[in-house]
């Protein structure tokens, strides 16, 4: 998406969702929340749960509010009942989209999110129909000045990393699916603070967007995520840097 990386694509997408606090916190009690009805309330013994709340406290949620949607998980204060959803389907330029969301009415989420495709250039798709162009990988981003290069490589490769880039000063680590616990673990256990550390779907090809393509994509995401029940968007797309100047210049 956004960027030459996964990290620049996830650090934009960031920057605009920290702009609606409110929504984000919605989301990620609502995160929070399934991963609890499925798994039960006790993060050490449900990974699932711990990401989520990792993923909250990454974003400065405050606990009170995490604790009520761990509650809300475990059937304690009542609640609706969410499921976990993908949609697939194709963007502008014929960019494939994968929309993670979790609800309480599958039938308003779907219908909703068939009508943002349509009215932002794409087509919703079949199950299947794009799912096979991503991979599911943990992904770690770590700011400039937290870590070197000896130090990252090192402990990245030695703990299940399959790939390690530096990018701006900063790293990008991917990891197989599997090998992510494993991998949070070690950087924690150095003490190596990261801006992002998460589950997620990644392409394994990109198309990349001229400025035009890159605002008609953007358009498509934005709305997408704008919707309470939509989690996650991924596309498989880069947006070189130079474009992506133009775009944070228009906001």
């Amino acid at each position: 998406m956004a960027g030459h990386s996964h990290w620049a694509n996830i650090a934009h997408k960031k920057g605009r969702i920290d702009a609606k606090r409110g929504k984000l916190f919605g989301k990620l009690s609502r995160a929070i929340i399934v991963a609890a009805q499925t798994g039960g309330g006790d993060p050490a013994m449900n990974l699932t749960l711990r990401y989520a709340i990792d993923k909250a406290r990454k974003a400065s949620m405050p606990n009170d509010n995490i604790d009520r949607a761990v509650k809300k998980g475990c059937g304690e204060s009542g609640g609706d009942q969410y499921e976990s959803l993908v949609y697939e389907g194709y963007g502008p330029e014929g960019v494939a989209i994968l929309c993670e969301a979790l609800t309480e009415n599958r039938n308003r989420t779907g219908g909703e999110v068939r009508n943002l495709f349509e009215k932002n250039g794409g087509n919703l798709g079949n199950s299947g129909c794009v799912a096979y162009m991503f991979q599911r990988k943990g992904l770690f981003a770590i700011a400039p000045g937290n870590t070197t290069e000896e130090q990252i490589f090192d402990l990245a490769l030695d703990n299940g990393a399959d790939d390690v880039k530096e990018i701006d000063g900063g790293f990008q680590i991917t990891c197989a699916f599997e090998d992510f616990d494993q991998l949070n673990s070690a950087l924690e256990g150095a003490g190596i603070e990261t801006e992002i550390a998460e589950v997620t779907q990644i392409a394994d090809t990109e198309v990349e967007l001229n400025e035009e393509a890159a605002r008609k994509v953007m358009r498509l995401i934005d709305a997408l995520e704008d919707n309470d029940d939509v989690q996650n968007v991924i596309g498989n797309f880069t947006i070189p840097d130079e474009v992506q100047e133009v775009l944070n210049a228009e906001g």
